[in-house]
């Protein structure tokens, strides 16, 4: 069937979503609109779908719902043929509450048992549901922290970790096999609301959540006697409810919600780019500590599973990086474990290989060992179970990445904003109840490990032509590797695809353990690098770069030359 065929097929079939004949309708005649729908469909994978809402095989609509659903269904009922259920939540993007009900109706259709929120809940707590219920799978309706063009659809295994590459293999190999309008069974949701095989998750799911995230916290009364202030935003998203719950639980009573950003809305009428990683998402946030002079500015992105902070300086408030916020949390974890006697015998700390390498520095300060993963938390959240498996979970102390994603404790298989915010308050108030500002905690960590500079580039590649662009750039980077980058010489590099490290200099080459990925690092003189690799949920292509220096300024500048001479290198 070619694109236009394609195309007439929607026109005729699409019609239980209004919005869907309207756009279609609206790009009648517009060849480049037409193939940018139907050129290829969204593709499965361990992050499950994410892509634009709207019409066609290329978007994020009921009908794309409700085959990846089917898809999942033929998995789940062969995977688990005995009592079969699934866990759904959704977050406050557009569509997200429709999309999640179509899966519910696809699933109890197909005699799978389905415990689904009555309202909007973040993705740690899907992940948490899905444990505490013993279900087969879950599903989180959320594009995390994308524009609010998007939406998606994250997969769960029965571990309450995003699904393996071999189970998202199996449901891709279904999903092919079924045909988008007619094999796909459906139920009526009201029926199945009373028959009993969609069943919504009673509060007592809510309420033990918050106790597993309480009982992470090292000193639970530190933050009562501080009188820590904190400023937080949920930045439109799901964050609201549980992380005030929680904050209030561990004593933190003065909290301003920054008010055109407390309550759901999808559209994100005040941050076009809802990502805590982001300065401009946090701007709102930012002029009302201006009045407010809060100890902490803490925003959680859509879903509540990234965390970004801004705490007061001398010239105002002052942006913390996910790597500082992740050592400065390992740091404060380790230290206070240490002193208090609870720490494990044998403690282990998790990172992705973009993460800051602050970790194995902080880490060999107090024992502990670090397990190093690809880029993805689900590879985190593989590794707790892989502890699980060998009763060793309650080894694991802390795991980050340098995308502001974090996780204390084994309750979820995630990184959990919830956990994240109740720990950088208890921290702040710590230090404050010592008489330290953040910044200083944060000088004080540098001076003992040494100072390390990061920064990322995310470079946009959208449509057919940005796909082409990212695998015409990895290539060339394969065939035509640096030999310097900024200055300085390029030692090794680490081929992901390919599963190898080779040593510039001699040429040798060694096998690499992780599993393979389109990743590529470049490692320099002077303990510096650089690693590019296609994100697997957005359309860009992203760089991560490392600079060690005796100041912060030092190994800033180096890093802007870096990020200049690499950036130019690739065509941006």
């Amino acid at each position: 069937m070619n694109i236009s065929e394609k195309y007439n097929l929607w026109l005729e079939k699409a019609t239980e979503d209004p919005d869907l004949i309207t756009e279609l309708k609206s790009i009648a005649g517009d060849d480049d609109a037409v193939y940018d729908r139907f050129y290829r469909e969204l593709e499965f994978g361990t992050g499950g779908l994410r892509g634009v809402i709207g019409a066609g095989e290329y978007r994020m609509n009921i009908y794309t719902v409700r085959r990846a659903t089917e898809g999942l269904a033929d998995y789940v009922k062969e995977a688990f043929p005995n009592s079969p259920s699934v866990a759904v939540s959704f977050d406050s993007r557009i569509k997200s509450d429709l999309f999640a009900k179509e899966a519910a109706r696809v699933l109890a259709a197909n005699d799978i048992k389905v415990h689904i929120y009555k309202e909007l809940m973040p993705t740690p707590m899907l992940s948490f549901a899905v444990r505490e219920l013993h279900c087969s799978a879950g599903i989180m309706v959320t594009a995390s922290h994308n524009p609010a063009k998007y939406n998606g659809y994250k997969v769960y295994g029965a571990d309450g970790c995003q699904m393996t590459l071999d189970a998202c293999k199996t449901v891709m190999n279904n999903i092919d096999d079924t045909d988008i309008f007619t094999g796909v069974k459906l139920t009526d949701l009201s029926a199945a609301l009373s028959n009993g095989m969609i069943s919504y998750i009673p509060d007592s799911v809510f309420n033990k959540y918050l106790d597993c995230v309480q009982a992470q916290s090292i000193h639970p009364n530190i933050c009562a006697s501080s009188g820590v202030k904190v400023v937080y935003t949920p930045l439109n998203g799901t964050g609201n409810k549980p992380v005030r719950a929680i904050l209030k639980r561990i004593g933190v009573e003065d909290i301003t919600v920054v008010p055109e950003q407390e309550f759901p809305d999808g559209n994100f009428p005040t941050c076009p780019y809802p990502n805590p990683e982001i300065k401009e998402a946090l701007a709102l946030g930012l002029d009302l500590c201006k009045t407010v002079n809060p100890d902490l500015l803490i925003a959680t992105d859509p879903d509540a599973d990234r965390t970004g902070i801004a705490v007061p300086g001398p010239a105002g408030y002052v942006l913390f990086t996910g790597n500082e916020v992740g050592a400065m949390l390992l740091e404060y974890i380790c230290s206070e474990r240490t002193k208090l006697g609870t720490m494990p015998d044998e403690p282990i700390t998790i990172k992705t290989i973009v993460t800051t390498d602050l970790v194995r520095a902080i880490a060999k300060a107090y024992n502990v060992r670090v397990i190093e993963v690809l880029t993805g938390f689900k590879f985190i959240g593989e590794q707790i179970g892989f502890l699980e498996d060998e009763n060793k979970e309650n080894d694991y102390i802390f795991g980050f990445e340098e995308s502001y994603g974090y996780l204390a404790g084994t309750y979820v298989r995630d990184k959990d904003s919830v956990v994240t915010s109740m720990l950088i308050c208890e921290m702040a108030a710590y230090y404050k109840s010592k008489g330290i500002t953040m910044l200083e905690a944060r000088e004080e960590m540098y001076k003992k490990y040494g100072v390390y500079n990061h920064s990322q580039n995310s470079f946009t590649c959208e449509g057919a032509a940005g796909m082409q662009r990212m695998e015409e750039i990895m290539s060339d980077l394969r065939a035509n590797p640096p030999k310097t980058i900024g200055g300085l010489t390029v030692t090794k590099i680490d081929d992901y695809i390919a599963g190898t490290s080779q040593i510039t200099q001699t040429g040798v080459k060694t096998k690499l353990t992780l599993p393979k990925s389109d990743v590529l690092a470049f490692y320099l003189t002077d303990n510096a690098s650089v690693i590019i690799r296609p994100s697997g949920t957005e359309p860009k292509i992203k760089a991560y770069y490392t600079t060690t220096g005796t100041t912060k300024a030092e190994a800033a500048a180096l890093e802007a030359k870096l990020a200049k001479e690499f950036s130019a290198r690739i065509g941006f």
